[in-house]
C-alpha cells in the first residue's frame, strides 16, 4: 500500500483507490521507435499511431509509411499529415514524475552549446487564470505541418447498404470528413473501417459516379477525371456499400 492510503486515525483516504503499477501503461505512453516515454507527442492523421515529434521526423526522412501498421501516410509529403498530441503529453508529464523537467534541463543544455537563446517556459500566474489560458495558447509553436489550402478537399460518404450477412457494424456518424488531396481511396475505406468496427472479413467497395474506385487511386485524381459531376455543394460525393469478398 502507498503512503496516503490511511490517515492518522486508521481510516482509508480519498486516495483508497485501485493502484497501478506505471509499466502496465508503457504501450500508450512511450514511442515506439526510441522506446522512451513520448516526448512532443505526434500523431499521424491517418491511423492515429503516436510517436516522439523527433523520431517520426527523422522516420519519414527515409520512409512515408506509418513505422507501426505500414500505413502509407502520404504519396509525398508525409509530414503533412501529423498532429501534436498535446493533451498525451500532458498526461505523460503527470504520470512520469520529473521527465518534463529532465527534457527542459537538456533544451536548455542543447541550445546553449549550440549558442542560441534558451526559450522562456510560459509564466504561471494562479491569479490570472483567464490570462495565463491565452498565454500559453499564444506561446505554442504553430504547427508548421499544415496541409496546403490547394490540397484541402471535403468529402461526402454516403452510405448505401450492406450485402446479406453483414450486419455487425456501427452506423457511420459523421459521414462529411476533410482531408488532403493525396489521400488515396485506401485511407478513405480505412477511415470506415475505423468508424464502423468493421470485420476484417467484409469488403468496403467505393464508387463515385459510375466509377468503381481502385484503392491507389488519390482524391485529386478522381478529382480530376470525374469532374464536377461528382460534387455536390463543394463536396466530392463518395458512395460505399459493404459487401462479402468473393470467393474464389
Amino acid at each position: 500500500m502507498s503512503v496516503g492510503d490511511w490517515s492518522n486515525d486508521g481510516t482509508t483516504s480519498d486516495s483508497d483507490e485501485p493502484k497501478l503499477p506505471l509499466n502496465q501503461f508503457y504501450p500508450y505512453i512511450r514511442c515506439a521507435l526510441c522506446c522512451g516515454f513520448f516526448i512532443d507527442a505526434t500523431t499521424i492523421t491517418e491511423c492515429l499511431h503516436t510517436f516522439c515529434k523527433s523520431c517520426i521526423v527523422r522516420h519519414f526522412l527515409y520512409s512515408n509509411r506509418c513505422p507501426t501498421c505500414s500505413i502509407l501516410v502520404h504519396e509525398t509529403q508525409p509530414l503533412y499529415n501529423i498532429r501534436p498530441d498535446r493533451q498525451l503529453q500532458d498526461i505523460v508529464y503527470k504520470m512520469v514524475p520529473f521527465l518534463e523537467e529532465l527534457e527542459r534541463e537538456r533544451m536548455c543544455k542543447f541550445y546553449k552549446e549550440k549558442g542560441l537563446v534558451v526559450p522562456k517556459p510560459v509564466p504561471v500566474s494562479p491569479q490570472s487564470p483567464v490570462v495565463l489560458k491565452r498565454q500559453r495558447k499564444e506561446n505554442f509553436p504553430k504547427a508548421v505541418f499544415t496541409i496546403p489550402r490547394e490540397l484541402n478537399m471535403s468529402l461526402l460518404l454516403e452510405f448505401v447498404g450492406a450485402e446479406n450477412g453483414i450486419s455487425d457494424f456501427k452506423p457511420l456518424e459523421r459521414p462529411y470528413i476533410c482531408v488532403s488531396g493525396e489521400a488515396t481511396i485506401r485511407h478513405v475505406e480505412l477511415f470506415i473501417r475505423r468508424k464502423m468496427e468493421l470485420s476484417p472479413m467484409c469488403q468496403v467497395d467505393l464508387v463515385c459516379g459510375d466509377h468503381l474506385l481502385d484503392q491507389q487511386q488519390s482524391l485529386k485524381e478522381i478529382k480530376e477525371f470525374v469532374g464536377n459531376e461528382a460534387f455536390q455543394d463543394g463536396l466530392l460525393v463518395l458512395h460505399f456499400g459493404l459487401v462479402l469478398p468473393q470467393q474464389s
